[in-house]
């Protein structure tokens, strides 16, 4: 070495990291010109860890704390560099800096619907969106599987990968459950937890711990909802359950009360008459049974035309208990419900 270049050599006695700019997961200790001397203080702050790399191999890794390098406190850098017994000479390797603190409040959603198994409508398509939290759990794969030896590595970076992986296990947890959809919707706290679990697993893989996941909304697209109108055409033409049928009666019984009642009369207007009053009952009935009975058809002998018989009469006192039944399950507002109770009163007395 000429004397020039020794001269031009600074050594380091001091490495720390102090972490100046916001959003840095990963930073390697500028090196060039450089070479750390034997008994060189590492600083390692509270939220940070440090690591040693050797010519691409990682060597020691450092919790928070005042490290003297030596011999003793680098074991693994001391046997990649056979040093014998002490390193008298400074020399070079990569230092790593990681930061361990907590990211808080990360936006995640689902800019494309994805599309899961569910247990009522077979295959539906749902937007969601929420917040989560992580921070870098294991440094030597997060390392390995993401930041390398770049020489600074953002969340922003790393988010975008997240993401991806968010969306992809969101889709299998959510289809390999047996909640339906109806009741994730009603309750984000039971979905939150379903996909947490699961996501949790697939961030330890590259070094990240998932520390929060939540759910603001959740919502089906446009189309989807025209399409369950129609009975989810896929569904009828391989034919629903009774149990599946049952389900999508209870959701478009829980849908059309409220557009009658925005409907000229109201609610009221159910009441109009005897026959139209039967009908809604049989039709309540069917739509809070538990199942739907569907007898195979029995061929029958050839009867002679006879008049349509009219439809059965459903008492009034039977109409009330079953408009109160709505109420209580939440189907119909009080309002609603008192017009209705009012019409029905008159006429019983009259």
């Amino acid at each position: 070495m000429s004397i020039g270049s020794f001269i031009k050599k600074q050594f380091i006695d001091v490495l720390q990291w102090n972490e100046e700019a916001e959003g840095v997961l990963a930073w390697r200790f500028p090196m060039q010109d450089f070479e750390i001397q034997n008994g060189a203080i590492l600083n390692v702050r509270e939220s940070q860890v440090a690591v040693f790399v050797n010519e691409g191999t990682i060597a020691d890794v450092f919790g928070p704390g005042t490290h003297k390098l030596t011999t003793q406190t680098l074991p693994v850098l001391t046997n990649l560099r056979n040093w014998d017994k002490f390193f008298d000479s400074p020399f070079k390797s990569d230092v790593y800096y990681f930061s361990t603190r907590i990211q808080t409040g990360r936006k995640w959603g689902t800019p494309q619907p994805i599309t899961i198994r569910d247990k009522d409508f077979d295959m539906i398509r749902v937007r969601a969106f929420g917040m989560f939290s992580y921070r870098v759990a294991d440094a030597r794969k997060f390392f390995t599987e993401i930041s390398g030896t770049r020489e600074v590595y953002t969340r922003d970076e790393v988010e975008d990968q997240l993401r991806g992986l968010l969306m992809s296990t969101m889709a299998s947890s959510l289809g390999g459950s047996n909640v339906a959809f109806l009741d994730m919707a009603a309750n984000q706290a039971l979905m939150a937890s379903q996909v947490k679990g699961d996501l949790a697993a697939a961030f330890a893989r590259y070094g990240i711990g998932l520390d929060e996941f939540n759910v603001a909304s959740v919502s089906l697209p446009e189309e989807l909802q025209a399409a369950l109108d129609e009975r989810i055409s896929a569904g009828m033409k391989g034919g629903l359950s009774a149990d599946k049928m049952g389900g999508f009666t209870k959701f478009q019984v829980a849908t059309s009360i409220p557009m009658a009642a925005q409907n000229e009369g109201g609610l009221a207007g159910i009441g109009a008459g005897l026959g139209a009053g039967a009908v809604l009952g049989q039709a309540m009935a069917q739509g809070m049974g538990n199942t739907m009975a569907q007898p195979a058809p029995v061929p029958a002998a050839p009867a002679a035309p006879a008049a349509p018989a009219a439809p059965p009469e459903v008492s009034i006192e039977d109409r009330l208990t079953k408009l109160k039944g709505m109420l209580d399950k939440g189907l119909i507002s009080a309002a609603d419900y008192d017009s209705t109770k009012a019409e029905l009163l008159k006429k019983l007395i009259g």
